[in-house]
């Protein structure tokens, strides 16, 4: 599944929404984002804000950034093959299932239908009191929710949940996010081969670094799901899209004389 993804490049819209303490929206920002991977990370290259398209120089340094952005997952990703740990597609390091279990529980298991696709439903509670390794495991181990599995696929479908406590990251200087605040996310089979995310959403104060954060909003969107291969080369129906994630431009019919 994770191979056929890397296949595949899709939009990235991105509505932020700061509220003040009266739950008024005080601002809107949307960035809007190409998807895809590179040399096997994946990557969001922003290609316009609040609707204007990148300038040429905020175009060059976000090029620079995603290159930084590439070399360090790799490197984190060869950081946990030499441990022998899985990593995800931007180089993070995987929680196994049964780590997971260890830091909750799945219970009231049923089976319900989504697309005309039979799915199974299960809560999920984290267990406050386990002792976490990791920054990663404190997320499962302080969240509540509810996910849905395909079950011919066994791969997840729609999430849901919330925080019972603060969550912080080095003491609140990396992330900082405060309980209560909830999100949701769902993915669809494209092509009837890979599942790829359509929605996700948050909502409640969080701060990640000192200078970025929100007390507010966030949806993200993906559309326009293209699949592409290195030489550019794609099945018949489908755009064609080139290394650089690039729609390549249908070729313009000679004029006869």
């Amino acid at each position: 599944m994770e191979k056929m993804r890397r296949d595949y490049t899709y939009h990235v819209r991105v509505e932020e929404q700061d509220l003040d303490s009266k739950g008024n929206v005080k601002k809107t920002a949307v960035t809007e984002s190409e998807s895809l991977s590179v040399d096997g990370v994946r990557v969001d290259r922003v290609v316009a804000k609040d609707g204007k398209p990148l300038t040429a120089d905020e175009a060059k340094k976000e090029s620079d950034r995603i290159d930084k952005e590439v070399a360090k997952g790799k490197e984190r990703r060869e950081k946990l093959e030499n441990k022998g740990k899985a990593s995800d597609s931007r180089g993070d390091e995987v929680l196994t299932v049964s780590r997971i279990l260890q830091l909750g529980k799945f219970t009231n298991a049923r089976r319900v239908e989504m697309a005309g696709r039979s799915t199974i439903v299960v809560d999920y509670a984290g267990d406050p009191d386990v002792k976490t390794e990791n920054r990663f495991e404190s997320v499962f181990r302080d969240l509540v929710g509810t996910v849905w599995i395909d079950e011919k696929d066994r791969t997840l479908v729609q999430v849901q949940g919330h925080f019972l406590n603060d969550f912080k990251v080095g003491g609140g200087l990396l992330a900082d996010i405060r309980k209560g605040s909830s999100f949701h996310g769902s993915w669809a089979k494209i092509n009837d081969e890979a599942w790829l995310p359509v929605k996700f959403g948050g909502e409640g104060k969080i701060r990640v670094l000192l200078f970025a954060g929100f007390n507010g909003r966030e949806e993200l969107v993906t559309s326009d799901y293209r699949k592409f291969r290195a030489t550019a080369t794609v099945l018949a129906g489908e755009r064609e899209v080139g290394a650089d994630g690039e729609v390549v431009p249908d070729a313009v019919p000679e004029k006869k004389p």
